[in-house]
């Protein structure tokens, strides 16, 4: 059994918020069902992670597993974008969708920024606060203290406070409780395995809400630069947005009887079932990924000594699978003409398609790539 205290209910004259208990103390987790999901997450988690050793050019595949979670997560908040068009160049994209565009972009800057910060800064509210500052930049929320922890009370679901689903604790209690949360991250004293950790850390953070916007994806951010920063994932290859996506109704249910019943075991057995789903299909995904390739390299073998250039180009499109002619020049230091050859040779083979429908400025998608995270 997992005895779990969440927290209650305090009136502020016109409606009640949710005050969390404190998190950083010392837990007993002996549920033998959660234990036995426990091993095989972990199972699941190293395999994927020794899968990533061994895959040449790795960091190649990185950028379109966080461009798949940028997508994904966005798309929890109501964002449209596809992973096709996330990789279009901002004038590409149509000005009805470009906001949505953007909330993208800033989520993949947000967590490269975020992975390089951990370097030198630990996993922190400090960390927090600066990559909730990229997500904001320049966007819808931009209004709303980006980098800040809220100053005034917010509300989850209802047009109003006063039909809210939930309502998180009032502003002045936040930076104690994000403070709470920092100290649990680091505590060594209580030893707890670190997934069932990020797990609590997830819904404590959740039910925070310490801002005015964003918290979702910050939120679901958070889980892989843990795992990093623990060093249980040597490179950042797992994303649970997808999985929290097709289960939307399940991911807030969980979260919310955590709060009602104090049912912290149910979401901790979907949590698992998540990382254990997530890296399951992450292992397969790169098995298809090193097919794909060895069998582009070979299709492009018969192109004889025109060759180089079309590997250089099929190594480009392993980290962004969209093109057009003037990127094939500058990758190929060829002529406008070569690269319109290039292309010609790859739509043959089947590795490229024009999928702009224009004339002029043509672009081209490695559809078969991308297929693979869609």
């Amino acid at each position: 059994m997992i005895h779990f205290e969440p927290g209650q209910y305090i009136n502020q004259g016109y409606y009640k918020s949710f005050q969390p208990n404190f998190i950083n103390r010392a837990w007993l987790i002996d549920d033998m069902e959660i234990m036995a999901l426990l091993s095989q997450a972990d199972r699941q988690l190293g395999r994927l992670d020794m899968y990533s050793e061994h895959i040449p050019d790795i960091d190649l595949f990185i950028s379109m597993h966080v461009l798949k979670e940028a997508t994904q997560s966005s798309r929890i908040e109501g964002t449209q974008t596809n992973m096709e068009e996330a990789l279009l160049d901002k004038d590409d994209v149509s000005h009805e969708r470009r906001n949505d565009w953007e909330e993208v972009q800033n989520y993949i800057i947000a967590m490269n920024k975020a992975l390089d910060m951990l370097k030198d800064i630990p996993f922190s509210s400090r960390l927090i606060k600066e990559t909730h500052k990229i997500l904001l930049q320049g966007v819808r929320g931009e209004h709303k203290l980006p980098g800040e922890f809220r100053t005034s009370q917010n509300w989850i679901g209802g047009a109003s406070i006063n039909d809210a689903v939930f309502i998180p604790p009032v502003q002045n209690t936040v930076p104690e409780f994000m403070g709470d949360l920092e100290k649990f991250t680091h505590n060594t004293a209580f030893f707890l395995p670190d997934l069932i950790k990020i797990g609590i850390i997830h819904y404590q953070f959740e039910t925070i809400h310490p801002f005015l916007d964003g918290n979702g994806r910050v939120g679901r951010l958070l889980i892989t630069l843990y795992l990093v920063d623990k060093e249980i994932l040597k490179k950042p290859i797992l994303y649970l947005s997808d999985f929290f996506e097709q289960h939307k109704s399940l991911y807030y249910d969980n979260l919310m009887r955590v709060r009602t019943h104090g049912d912290l075991k149910q979401w901790l057995k979907f949590f698992l079932v998540g990382v254990m789903e997530t890296a399951k299909n992450g292992v397969t995904t790169f098995d298809e990924i090193l097919k794909l390739k060895a069998q582009s390299e070979q299709a492009i073998q018969s192109l004889g000594s025109r060759c180089n250039n079309a590997l250089k180009v099929l190594n480009y499109l392993f980290k962004r699978p969209i093109i057009n002619v003037g990127t094939i020049t500058e990758i190929t230091q060829a002529s406008q003409r070569t690269a319109y050859n290039i292309v010609a040779d790859l739509e043959r083979l089947g590795i490229l398609e024009e999928v702009s429908g224009g004339k002029r400025d043509r672009i081209y998608a490695f559809k078969k790539y991308i297929h693979l995270f869609s």
